[in-house]
């Protein structure tokens, strides 16, 4: 009868790491598809900082331009 208690133990101890083991697993894909979420959200930032920044950029060029124009315009007055 020491024998199957025995067996019993050990085939609990087995069968209670497997299920650690799966609900780790589980863990591990959740986390992954949050990390997932978050990667995509990032792109999605990134490009429209990146549109907002060309915008920017192409902006303070026509100012630029502007500025040259109207400096012309005064130095010629003179």
């Amino acid at each position: 009868m020491a024998g199957l208690e025995v067996q019993g133990v050990t085939l609990s101890i087995i069968i209670g790491t497997l299920a650690a083991i799966v609900y780790s697993l589980r863990i591990l894909v959740l986390l992954e598809r949050r990390i997932a979420r978050i990667d995509t959200n990032i792109e999605r930032i990134t490009k429209k900082i990146e549109t907002e920044e060309v915008r920017i950029e192409s902006e303070e060029k026509r100012i630029e331009a502007e500025e040259k124009k109207i400096e012309k315009a005064l130095k010629n007055r003179r």
